[in-house]
């Protein structure tokens, strides 16, 4: 993730409890927008395969197992810089289109920034993934030798007892050290919303992370039983919204876990454009966190190259 020439880093804001407090989520509204969302936007032929590729230069290819090897991470970073069939991205005219990045552990960071070899970013999970309760001290430390062993995307994860205790000053003093022990290195902060019982707390530690400084806010980690879905998305999407109006930093947005199918990745799609503009349909902006969602789209791709779906494993995801 680089940042942009019209594109300033969100530098944060002051701590002040009244933002908190004045948070507002009309939870039964929420719950009808997103639930009308699937049957009014639906693209078709050149159409869907247009957003279709726009949603593959925006995933975070990810590896993310207990028994993540050197030989996997290398095969997931040959597909992130080649995620599509060479003849179809020919015959749709994107023979380049690589994915945002490809999203692994501290340890498998130095074989992932061989392999792609500066091509595109390597993100790395940290601060005790995915509990995030590991002494705090040891979450920066793996915070500082991420970036050191070559990571120029953090996901961080919060201490989601601080949002669960509406303890708000303690979230935003962790993140923006964490943000701090960055430095260079873009941070993502995941709030693991399917942990966190309420839209309003989705808002709120929303609205704290990027006071902080978070140059990203994310929905999951992956490991949570519910994980992305579209009324927490509209909800941190409009967090991100108000941000913008009271800092004037634009602040990107992942939605992780979840979005394993080419129609949902539309749908997020149409409801980012919607929500946030234009503007954020670049990777510097948005990305899906996914490991199994491109060799749908891959499918469907082909499918609008030749007329023919192809079987799934054709399509090798690394």
């Amino acid at each position: 993730m680089t940042a942009s020439a019209d594109l300033p880093r969100n530098t944060g804001l002051h701590f002040d409890p009244a933002v908190v407090e004045a948070v507002r989520v009309n939870t039964p509204a929420t719950l009808r927008r997103a639930a009308t969302l699937p049957g009014r936007r639906s693209v078709k032929k050149e159409w869907q395969a247009a957003w279709l590729a726009r949603a593959v230069s925006m995933i975070d290819l990810t590896t993310l197992s207990g028994d993540d090897t050197p030989g996997r991470v290398r095969r997931l970073c040959a597909k992130a810089l080649h995620p599509v069939r060479a003849d179809i991205l020919d015959a749709i005219g994107l023979p380049d289109l690589t994915t945002g990045a490809v999203c692994v552990y501290h340890e498998m960071v130095p074989v992932a920034v061989e392999a792609v070899a500066g091509r595109i970013p390597v993100a790395a999970v940290s601060t005790g993934f995915p509990a995030g309760l590991t002494p705090f001290d040891l979450r920066l430390r793996e915070i500082e030798r991420s970036v050191a062993a070559g990571a120029t995307e953090i996901d961080i994860v919060i201490s989601r007892r601080h949002v669960l205790t509406g303890d708000w000053a303690a979230l935003y003093d962790e993140t923006a050290q964490m943000r701090a022990a960055c430095g260079d290195a873009h941070m993502k902060a995941i709030l693991a919303t399917g942990e966190l019982g309420t839209l309003k707390n989705v808002m709120k530690a929303s609205m704290i992370c990027m006071m902080a400084g978070s140059d990203f806010i994310k929905t999951s980690t992956g490991k949570e039983s519910v994980n992305a879905t579209l009324p927490v998305s509209l909800t941190m999407m409009r967090a991100i919204r108000a941000y913008e109006a009271a800092s004037g930093f634009k602040v990107g947005y992942k939605p992780a876990g979840g979005v394993s199918k080419a129609k949902d990745a539309i749908l997020y799609l149409a409801l980012l454009k919607e929500e946030l503009g234009d503007r954020w349909l670049r990777p510097d902006l948005f990305r899906f966190g996914a490991s199994s969602l491109l060799g749908d789209i891959e499918r469907q791709l082909e499918h609008f190259v030749t007329g023919r779906y192809s079987v799934g494993h054709r399509h090798a995801l690394g």
